[in-house]
């Protein structure tokens, strides 16, 4: 197949762009009055003729997409970001085209050299070869029936090109014929949506688990500095720097192991069920061929939704990952919030760490820094928030056999992962790997909290450590200082019983585990 495929050159951006105004302009010709320079540039490209169930259109001869992409970039005007803003998707569904046109083959469904010329057109979209040709908006009503009809039309035009034929020969080689043979939008596009939230899982988990080393590193470098635990807010009891920044690596290990797990899930598709799971218009064959195809193309355990009626509506697995994703944005959130209330001050906050000092904090107050990475990194997760909302609201809008909004909730999820991901790079290079800890001040607060009287509870009972504990906060001295006036314990027993260091290893040294 190597020896009859021509090589493609993508076209520049502008030329592009200007084939788009084109396109548009030979839409609005034909349905409105035009302007002389609309007709002016409706006759600057040369044209080819297609036909659907409408009507008919000039489409630009250099187009590889026809008359369906031509009706829906003019239909769909609403994002101004296009399905190739996700190439994973667009690949995604090449990917599947290219499994489909196989086993159309093995089962004689299809002619053998169609086959290699839609599969080798395949393999140049899945290389990111193409990628100007898919120019619908992100936003398409008919649950992703133009993007399928956009991948048809490019891999039949790019198959033609590639057997010697012009584009638009569709009596060779046709897009719902050939390359949609066997196959509706129903099924196609949900399993191309799937593969490309697998590929982007991989990434997401890797920097999961980046962050979380760096938090360890963090944490083993002050894993015997003790500072003061906080509930509501108020003094708690001791703890070391240690076991904090372990327990924002311990979230993160939590997240991946999550996503990790949702491979499977994702993996089970209703590929081969057709319009609403029936299978109509399909060979009875080839649901198990095309899962089995698409399963050894790429390496994934791909198998076949046990209820297909079930799966062309159930959108369980997209809840599941939005909600994996909003956890990672709670942890997140979570650590990047600690970090800012531990950072505050110099003078009059809590002054325990220093983020690194990123760029100036105000432009009226001299020398301020502001924790701008963590903020960051919460304006980042509130968008999170914002993508599992529409996830939930799309998801549950599957009435009778289908639910036609596939196409925010792919979107959605794909800019969902992306985020995450490189708020998490970010998070890691500019705040968490440069972090500095005031030792003097964490130990200053473990020392004259008074709530390091909980140790005493046994020696002394409840009350009296209460009592204790108050006239410390009353005579703003420590409870050591109370304690050794108040009651009979020894100097000796009240270092062992007031040693912050031994307080916070009641259960022994948490969180150890290193992951590289």
């Amino acid at each position: 197949m190597a020896d009859q495929t021509m090589s493609y050159q993508p076209t520049s951006t502008t030329e592009t762009l200007d084939a788009h105004k084109v396109a548009q302009a030979i839409v609005q010709t034909t349905t409105q009055p035009a302007s002389s320079s609309t007709a002016d540039a409706a006759q600057t490209l040369t044209t080819r003729r297609e036909h659907d169930c409408i009507g008919e259109f000039e489409v630009p001869e250099n187009a590889y997409w026809g008359i369906h992409t031509l009706r829906a970039t003019r239909n769909f005007t609403v994002s101004g970001r296009s399905d190739a803003h996700h190439p994973q998707l667009v690949k995604a569904y090449a990917t599947v085209k290219r499994a489909c046109a196989q086993a159309n083959a093995q089962l004689g469904l299809l002619d053998e050299g169609k086959a290699r010329l839609i599969v080798a057109a395949c393999l140049e979209v899945e290389g990111g070869a193409l990628a100007d040709q898919f120019p619908i908006d992100q936003l398409q009503g008919g649950a992703g029936t133009s993007l399928n009809m956009n991948t048809n039309e490019v891999v039949a035009n790019r198959a033609l090109e590639l057997g010697g034929h012009a584009k638009g020969d569709y009596a060779h080689i046709h897009p719902n014929d050939d390359v949609n043979k066997s196959q509706s939008t129903n099924d196609t596009y949900p399993a191309a949506a799937k593969l490309a939230l697998i590929s982007e899982i991989k990434p997401l988990a890797t920097a999961c688990k980046t962050l979380a080393k760096s938090f360890h590193d963090l944490a083993d470098r002050h894993i015997n500095d003790v500072t003061i635990g906080r509930t509501q807010l108020q003094d708690a009891v001791p703890m070391t720097f240690g076991q904090e920044f372990h327990a924002f690596a311990s979230f993160l290990k939590s997240d991946w192991l999550t996503l990790e797990s949702l491979i499977p899930q994702l993996s089970e598709l209703n590929l081969g069920a057709t319009a609403v799971g029936t299978g109509i218009c399909a060979d009875l064959r080839f649901r198990e061929a095309a899962i089995s195809r698409l399963a050894e193309n790429t390496g994934l355990p791909i198998t076949a939704a046990p209820d297909p009626i079930s799966a062309t509506t159930d959108m369980s697995v997209y809840i599941t990952l939005s909600s994996a994703l909003k956890n990672i944005a709670v942890h997140l959130k979570k650590a990047a919030d600690d970090l800012r209330l531990l950072n505050s001050g110099p003078r009059d906050g809590f002054n325990e760490l220093d983020v690194p000092a990123r760029q100036a904090g105000s432009s009226i107050m001299p020398g301020k820094i502001n924790p701008v990475i963590p903020e960051c990194v919460d304006q980042c997760c509130f968008r999170i928030f914002g993508m599992d909302t529409t996830v939930t609201w799309a998801a549950s809008e599957a009435q009778l056999q289908l639910n036609a909004f596939d196409p925010v909730i792919v979107h959605s999820l794909l800019d969902g992962m992306e985020l995450l991901d490189n708020a998490m790079i970010m998070f890691k290079d500019n705040c968490v790997d440069g972090i500095t800890i005031n030792v003097a001040a964490g130990l200053l607060h473990a020392q004259s909290s008074p709530s390091i009287s909980a140790s005493l509870n046994a020696s002394i009972g409840y009350e009296r450590a209460a009592q204790i504990a108050q006239e410390a906060v009353r005579e703003n001295t420590t409870v050591r200082q109370v304690a050794g006036e108040r009651t009979e314990l020894s100097d000796a027993e009240l270092d062992d019983l007031l040693d912050p260091i031994a307080l916070s290893r009641r259960l022994g040294q948490t969180c150890r585990e290193r992951r590289k």
